[in-house]
């Protein structure tokens, strides 16, 4: 299975995971600041900045691209609980 590497900006923390993981997931496994209230994508409280690496997430999914519009999310942010990374390299804060 294919390997990712995400550091987490904040704790200056890296951990190599499999793909398919979600951000929520490694922050919630490594103690990173990355807050959350529901896991469901709708509510923007994991609003997450791409510091580098975007490209190694899955696009955001339609109910994903509507909350961060709707929230007027800056450009280069996603939500934890929705990014899944899908390979290479990823730097993270939180926003």
């Amino acid at each position: 299975m294919p390997k990712a590497k995400v550091t987490f900006e904040d704790i200056g923390v890296s951990v190599t995971v499999p793909a398919g993981t979600r951000l929520i997931e490694v922050s919630e496994k490594v103690g990173a600041g990355i807050t959350y209230g529901c896991r469901e994508g709708e509510c923007c409280t994991c609003l997450t900045k791409i510091v580098s690496g975007g490209e190694n997430l899955a696009p955001p999914s339609i109910l994903e691209d509507q909350v961060l519009k709707d929230n007027m999310a800056p450009r280069g942010h996603r939500l934890a609980c929705q990014a899944q990374i899908i390979g290479g390299e990823l730097v993270v804060k939180p926003a």
